[in-house]
């Protein structure tokens, strides 16, 4: 049973996938850090120096339940 998963495991299917997810998320975080640290605090600057920290926008009516 054990060689049956190690096999499974190495398929490049499930190898692939794993390494899909390992860079997606550190994609996300560089995304992240790209908008935070260099995007906003830039937008700030040209807009007048304005604090765009607590800037935020909502896309339809909320839904208290």
């Amino acid at each position: 049973m054990l060689r049956e998963v190690k096999a499974f495991l190495l398929r490049g299917s499930v190898l692939d996938l794993a390494v899909a997810v390992i860079l997606g998320a550190a994609f996300g975080r560089i995304t992240t850090s790209l908008v935070d640290d260099l995007l906003m605090p830039l937008l700030g600057i040209v807009a007048g120096g304005i604090d765009l920290t607590g800037l935020s926008w909502r896309l339809g009516k909320a839904v208290m339940t």
